[in-house]
């Protein structure tokens, strides 16, 4: 492989991981327009980025199968679509209730964008390579917090919340064209991989009783369920608990996803161990009134700049011990992530937000609780040796990029 077509394959294989994140960020800062179009309340429009969430996660474990047995491309095309189609249904909805049901589909769609890359990368690239890779594709994933929600500020303005669901449809035609064009098939079908209920859960049994895999995966998850507290969350206690406009939003958004960005290789551990400390202090100063809109700001900016180093290093050594079973891996390791997710947003929503306390409580909950488990659940597992050589693989190549 060329280089040439080596940063062709990266850069859509970050796009295509930057499905979910772009129809998230880029209506974020809609809520309050939403919600007073369908006439509804900002926390009931909130059960969207709900729905979405949990039809991301049942679409993994949905898709991961269909990458093993078909192939990487052609579920692809079929998420792809449904996912287009979806989102024309958003354009025209004017229920919220349909719009919560329409963003399931549209998750369950565009999740093979979120699954298929990891398995392709698996595909294609060594073991030793993967965390590089990921790191790569976190750079292009930095992009959607910051363009996303500014831009999605500026549309609503100047062209109603509409607006964002018509340019996702063009943006995901787009791809769908590159996927078509550009991306090769990393994996040819295997008609011997059975569909069948038993097999697909022998499958995930297999994975989840890799010690490797589960540590790892679960501590990502329950670290990223703090981000999804914050994406629940963030719309209220900026826009209506500070009273930021929508443009001022985006730009706040922008400048704390930038942490994202820049903070993509480091060792799961340390930066769990700040990233817990920023949570703990962000929900206690919370709590005793002592934060205003700039050391709120600067708070979440160090938490999520935490997540920015989690993330590559978790998938990478989550990933590392399979080949066979790459595609139900990937699902596994997203449905996951998608369902704590969707358990940390829907907890968020329950409350009647009077303050910040319900986003900054889940998000110093979630990281705590993945603290505890890196921790006291690696000083009890030894892993075998082909894990334990690629985790160390892994800890050397991320000290050097």
């Amino acid at each position: 492989m060329n280089s040439k077509n080596r940063a062709t394959i990266i850069l859509i294989l970050g796009f295509l991981s930057a499905i979910g994140p772009f129809s998230i960020d880029m209506y974020l800062p809609g809520f309050p327009a939403i919600a007073k179009d369908l006439h509804t309340s900002i926390e009931t429009v909130a059960y969207s980025l709900s729905s979405f969430f949990i039809g991301v996660c049942i679409g993994q474990v949905l898709c991961g199968p269909l990458l093993d047995r078909y192939g990487r491309k052609m579920p692809l095309y079929a998420g792809l679509l449904l996912y287009i189609l979806a989102t024309i249904g958003c354009v025209f909805t004017s229920s919220v209730q349909v719009l919560i049901v329409l963003r399931f589909f549209q998750a369950i769609g565009g999740c093979v964008g979120m699954v298929a890359p990891r398995a392709i990368i698996r595909d294609m690239f060594p073991v030793e390579e993967s965390a590089k890779i990921f790191s790569y594709m976190i750079l292009i994933l930095g992009v959607s917090p910051i363009i996303a929600p500014t831009a999605g500020s500026y549309i609503i303005t100047h062209f109603g919340w509409h607006a964002i669901f018509i340019i996702l449809t063009v943006l995901a035609v787009l791809l769908l064209v590159a996927v078509i064009i550009w991306l090769p098939e990393s994996k040819q079908p295997d008609p011997n991989y059975s569909l069948q209920p038993k097999p697909i859960l022998s499958s995930f049994w297999i994975v989840l009783r890799q010690p490797q895999f589960f540590i790892y995966a679960v501590t990502g998850a329950i670290s990223s369920a703090g981000l999804f507290a914050y994406l629940a969350g963030s719309p209220y206690v900026f826009m209506e608990l500070f009273g930021t406009t929508e443009q001022q939003y985006g730009g706040i958004f922008a400048l704390i996803a930038a942490g994202l960005i820049t903070s993509s290789q480091q060792i799961v551990k340390a930066t769990l161990t700040i990233q817990t400390i920023a949570g703990l202090v962000l929900f206690a100063a919370t709590a005793l009134g002592w934060l205003n809109l700039y050391s709120t700001i600067a708070l979440i900016f160090v938490y999520l700049s935490c997540q920015g180093f989690n993330f590559p290093n978790s998938s990478a050594l989550s990933m590392a011990p399979f080949t066979k079973h790459a595609g139900s891996a990937s699902a596994l390791m997203g449905a996951i992530q998608m369902g704590v997710g969707a358990l940390a947003s829907a907890v968020v929503g329950l409350f009647i937000p009077h303050n910040a306390l319900p986003m900054t409580g889940v998000m110093a909950a979630c990281i705590l609780l993945a603290w505890l488990l890196l921790f006291f659940s690696t000083r009890k597992t030894t892993f075998n040796a082909r894990a334990g050589d690629v985790e160390e693989q892994a800890f050397d190549l991320i000290e050097k990029y």
